[in-house]
């Protein structure tokens, strides 16, 4: 017979516990323990899903391998993300908010394959449900087949009659296996889930796409070993006041972690964004104080976006500091930069910084768009809507040198900018002359404020 214990999981961090604990000794969350039973079948007993195939020992100059064995999608914003395509036999992970569009993503990629057959396994859809979706964003597909299914055991049935090349599941939380007896969602659950799709993927080479739930602190639901389980994890992300997604690489083990690609929501599904500076750029008839235009670069891809500051006298006696989609700690350290080294003020005035497009950046060649957006602000002087910046700012008032400047100088050229400001330890191998746009060196803050003001 199956052997049953009881355990007790901290649906927090996933920390395993014999019996039930007031504090997480692992996450220090309160009340988090909960019970949980778990049969082990004898192996006797247990019905194998898979024929598992035994592995021997080899060396590493005997493994061959193929360059090209990534499988191409028809969304190029996801192929960049992902390396270059999808890596047979991985398992890649997306979550994001409820209603961001993860579904409706992974619907245009299962019906994108024309010649691939493609199981789209759904635990929280009917099949109707999913034709409306299909026909809404104006996809068929003859070789897409839709399971609405949550048992494992019955989804590996299907699998061994039908034969796909992908597969996707919608969502993880909605599993359940008959070797654990849990409900659906819990922690046992979606480790024991993700496990047995891992040893599929792994043993067959087919890719696998799980879609995953967030909680409220917008952390992936489930155990953290979750995310150490699969090859993939993105993040699919976006404000819901405006119209563009973003697809951000967390982990990767087959390309970068610092990819991201940008769609723009319609009536008829997610649209890839080719070239988001054109977008993340307003068009103003005139000038206007506090607004600067940064040249970033997100992993292969330079974008520019623009600042926004507005600097104003305190109507209390602490001034407010707020940032949306910049860091709060280093706005505050550029703001100590500021007055320290260019005898600016602000020390008592509010200061309020916006990164249009709802993008959140972390690229550090920012920083020099986001002083010249105060200093525009504070003199209520505009910037030329002409000029971008490239720079990171240091602690002594410095402007230091960032990473693949051509490409941001070769961006700002392509969209038309008469200048673009950088620093001057930038320019050692850099040729001017094969630009049309004017690169000025600077080395410091006071020198930024005499060329602007």
């Amino acid at each position: 017979m199956a052997k049953s214990r009881v355990v007790y999981y901290c649906q927090n961090c996933g920390a395993q516990a014999s019996k039930w604990i007031g504090k997480c000794p692992s996450c220090g969350e309160w009340n988090t323990y909960v019970e949980e039973i778990i049969r082990k079948e004898h192996p006797s007993e247990h019905r194998q899903i898979l024929a598992g195939r035994q592995s021997v020992p080899i060396k590493i100059s005997d493994i061959t391998s193929d360059p090209e064995s990534r499988i191409k999608t028809a969304d190029e914003e996801l192929n960049r993300v992902l390396g270059g395509g999808v890596v047979p036999g991985s398992l890649v992970l997306i979550g994001g908010e409820p209603g961001i569009g993860k579904s409706t993503l992974m619907l245009q990629i299962a019906l994108s394959f024309k010649k691939t057959n493609v199981l789209y396994v759904t635990g929280e859809e009917s099949q109707q449900q999913i034709k409306m979706r299909a026909e809404r964003i104006g996809l068929n597909n003859q070789n897409c087949y839709i399971l609405p299914e949550t048992n494992t055991q019955n989804i590996f049935k299907h699998i061994s009659e039908l034969n796909p090349e992908i597969l996707i599941l919608d969502s993880v939380q909605t599993l359940y296996t008959d070797t654990i007896e849990s409900s659906a969602g819990s922690i046992s659950q979606i480790r024991e889930c993700a496990s047995e799709f891992q040893k599929f993927a792994k043993q067959t080479d087919i890719p696998v796409f799980l879609i995953g739930h967030i909680t409220k602190d917008g952390l992936l639901a489930g155990p953290k070993v979750l995310e150490h389980m699969v090859d993939t994890v993105l993040q699919f992300e976006g404000e819901r006041n405006y119209g563009y997604r973003i697809v951000r690489s967390i982990k990767n083990r087959f390309g970068s972690t610092s990819e991201l690609g940008i769609y723009e929501m319609k009536n008829s599904g997610l649209q890839e964004v080719p070239n988001p500076s054109e977008i993340l750029l307003s068009h103003r008839d005139e000038n206007f104080s506090g607004i600067a235009i940064a040249s970033m670069v997100e992993g292969i891809r330079p974008m520019l976006i623009e600042t926004q500051a507005l600097v104003s006298s305190s109507a209390y006696g602490t001034p407010q500091r707020s940032t949306t989609g910049f860091d709060i700690k280093r706005l505050n350290m550029l703001l100590a930069v500021l007055e320290k080294k260019s005898g600016f003020r602000i020390g008592a005035k509010d200061v309020f910084l916006n990164i249009t497009g709802g993008l959140k950046v972390y690229d550090p060649a920012i920083d020099l768009a986001v002083v010249a957006a105060i200093m525009s602000s504070n003199k209520d002087i505009p910037v030329d809507q002409n000029i971008c910046f490239a720079g990171e700012v240091g602690l002594s008032g410095e402007i230091r040198s960032v990473n693949r400047i051509e490409q941001r100088i070769s961006e700002a050229d392509k969209l038309g900018f008469d200048q673009i400001i950088v620093s001057k330890y930038n320019l050692k191998n850099i040729e001017k002359s094969k630009y049309h746009i004017e690169v000025i060196p600077i080395g410091k803050i006071t020198d930024l404020f005499k060329r602007l003001f």
